[in-house]
């Protein structure tokens, strides 16, 4: 009788386990890596992963991913690296709520399902729902745990710009460090996560002395935000079309370089072909065009905040 392939995975791991390739603490590969190793489904990967865990094998470390679990006597797992936060009120949904915002960090928020979830974890599907009512608070929850990870200073800056300077650069680092924030919330369906209110607490609060009028002060934030949210989103689409295409940036730029041409050196274009021609090689790196924006940003606001009308 064959040996499924989830159990072959799982087999593999041990014995990587067992010869020292992997030691406890190290991280074990993803679903995703393994469904692509292995030429398999997610959904296989995942049982693979869940046969160790329910095992004691590996063990979902918040922040972290899945790891080899330190073993104690006859197959026991020892207790995780921080355990005696177990025990305190939260301490579950905590590790749920990690061990989702790593799902997402690794394969995207849409294959981040509750079953999905409880395979990581090691847990029966419905049990996810002792900690969580859905997936709909499951993302809150995420998003405020990111946030948390990026906190504002104890003290707001003086200056409004200084405020919506440490505000922008704290967002953008939560949506670097996690791609999928950037599509779950819109402008006109905000999310009402209490990470993200504090921020607007902030931006409000440094406006409060303005010139402006409430309008204004909520036009000013939303654009704070747009800004820092609409360069990140490019992470997330970027991840999505590799996953799709197989193809990196370089890659699919150079596959379109023929077709890019033709159109350029057509009738009409020959501002863009001059341009092309003066441009060179050309780098695009998000954090330096966000560097490069936050400056003007706040330049143009500064002078529909300080100047007189």
């Amino acid at each position: 009788m064959d040996t499924p392939p989830y159990a072959r995975i799982a087999g593999d791991i041990k014995r990587r386990i067992a010869d020292g390739r992997l030691r406890p603490g190290d991280r074990v590969p993803s679903t995703r890596q393994l469904a692509r190793d292995w030429d398999v489904a997610l959904a296989t990967a995942a049982k693979a992963l869940a046969l160790l865990a329910q095992e004691g094998v590996v063990i979902a470390e918040p922040r972290v991913g899945t790891v080899v679990a330190e073993q104690r006597g006859a197959g026991r797992p020892a207790a995780r690296r921080g355990s005696g936060q177990a025990g305190r009120p939260g301490g579950a949904r905590e590790r749920v709520v990690r061990a989702a915002v790593e799902l997402a960090d690794a394969d995207g928020l849409d294959e981040l399902t509750m079953r999905a979830l409880a395979d990581r974890l090691g847990m029966a599907t419905m049990s996810l729902y002792r900690h969580v009512s859905g997936k709909d608070e499951l993302v809150l929850l995420m998003v405020d745990a990111v946030i948390d990870d990026h906190p504002l200073p104890e003290e707001r800056p003086a200056g409004w710009r200084e405020t919506l300077e440490t505000s922008a650069r704290l967002q953008w680092a939560a949506y670097r460090a996690h791609p999928w924030m950037a599509g779950v919330t819109s402008l006109y369906r905000p999310l009402p996560s209490a990470g993200l209110l504090k921020h607007s607490e902030w931006v409000m609060s440094a406006l409060a002395g303005t010139r402006l009028d409430a309008t204004a002060k909520m036009n000013v934030h939303i654009l704070l935000y747009s800004f820092v949210q609409g360069l990140a989103a490019n992470f997330e689409q970027e991840r999505r079309a590799r996953a799709a295409t197989g193809l990196s940036d370089d890659e699919w730029m150079s596959a379109q370089e023929e077709r890019m041409r033709a159109v350029s050196e057509s009738p009409g274009y020959g501002a863009f072909a001059a341009f092309l021609g003066e441009l060179g090689e050309f780098d695009l790196d998000l954090d330096r065009l966000f560097e490069f924006g936050l400056r003007p940003l706040l330049d143009g606001l500064a002078r529909q905040i300080d100047q007189p009308g």
